[in-house]
């Protein structure tokens, strides 16, 4: 079985962290150094209105990770479309997949928290036209002609690298997602399986070609750690999976189908398995089983070093084994 190598940043700065200042290199200094070892793509999400500084600016950091890589994938998920002047973002997209030489992959989301919108001044009720008015936009004006956008004729340059275009996935939560996403974008990530079979079955009502793969990969945990002392580590680590958790927890409120949950104690947290601190021989059972992983060196605001020993870790004992 082939195993992929994946990354992925929140950058989410709490006052107990590690300090933005010092997390943003950081993570470009990583990047870097897994492009050289193997590594397939970097993933970079998007929030905003967060007390923690959780990263608003995906497009900024991705470009800045192409440009200290050559084969890493920069992966945004999500976009939050919306909250976004459709071609301005078309317009910045562009640019990154430019930088990156096509190794953008984008997926959009419409987002499920109040304040963001008002942050923006947006109407969170007006997410799905919002939503289906950027997705077109991006459509039409990577095509690099002159297109109808809000009663005026617009034209959008440079085009990206890739032809005819990036492709767009849409993350979601619900069945109307699924149909959206089944009738406008050229894949889907929804949070529950179920969706996943709504977007199939859609597909085939529109007579549109079903996807290679039959389904998403099973969700992994939030965050995997390295260490040749998993308790010591967890102790180290656990205060920021806390704070990540409870954060996604409470934002999510209600939320229906919500994948996050908050967690009063430490341990309980551990024993749940949304986060792991593995030995380097419990890693590449676990690599081995799903043929992915993904490091979040960073998670919560750790500490660099810790992310850097889990990273380094990983390509001295685990890669080995995986690869040999």
């Amino acid at each position: 079985m082939t195993v992929t190598y994946h990354l992925g940043y929140d950058m989410r700065a709490p006052s107990f962290g590690a300090p933005a200042d010092i997390l943003y290199p950081a993570a470009i200094e990583q990047c870097a150094w897994a492009d050289q070892r193997g590594f397939t793509s970097v993933t970079l999400s998007e929030h905003h209105a967060s007390d923690d500084g959780y990263l608003p600016s995906p497009i900024v950091l991705g470009s800045a990770i192409a440009g200290a890589t050559e084969n890493l994938l920069v992966r945004l998920s999500v976009v939050l479309l919306p909250l976004h002047h459709p071609l301005k973002i078309a317009e910045d997209l562009a640019v990154l997949d430019l930088v990156s030489e096509g190794r953008l992959r984008l997926t959009v989301a419409g987002g499920y928290r109040a304040a963001e919108y008002a942050q923006f001044g947006v109407d969170m009720k007006r997410r799905p036209s919002l939503m289906e008015e950027g997705i077109e936009a991006l459509k039409q004006a990577w095509t690099g002609e002159p297109f109808e956008f809000r009663g005026e004729t617009v034209r959008v340059l440079p085009r990206p690298h890739q032809r005819p275009r990036p492709a767009i996935v849409l993350g979601g939560a619900s069945p109307a997602t699924a149909r959206r996403a089944a009738a406008m974008c050229d894949g889907y990530e929804p949070l529950a399986p179920r969706l996943y079979e709504i977007y199939l079955e859609e597909l085939e009502k529109l007579g549109r070609p079903l996807p290679d793969q039959p389904a998403p990969p099973k969700a992994g945990p939030m965050a995997l750690f390295v260490s040749e002392d998993p308790d010591r580590d967890w102790s180290r680590i656990a205060p920021h999976a806390l704070h990540e958790t409870n954060s996604y927890g409470r934002w999510a409120a209600g939320m229906k189908g919500s994948v996050y949950a908050e967690y009063d104690d430490a341990e309980e947290l551990r024993a749940s398995g949304r986060y792991l601190v593995l030995t380097p021989d419990e890693c590449v059972e676990f690599a081995e089983e799903r043929g992915t992983v993904t490091l979040k060196p960073l998670m919560g605001g750790v500490d660099p070093s810790i992310g850097w020993a889990s990273m380094e870790l990983f390509v001295d004992k685990v890669l080995p084994e995986l690869n040999g």
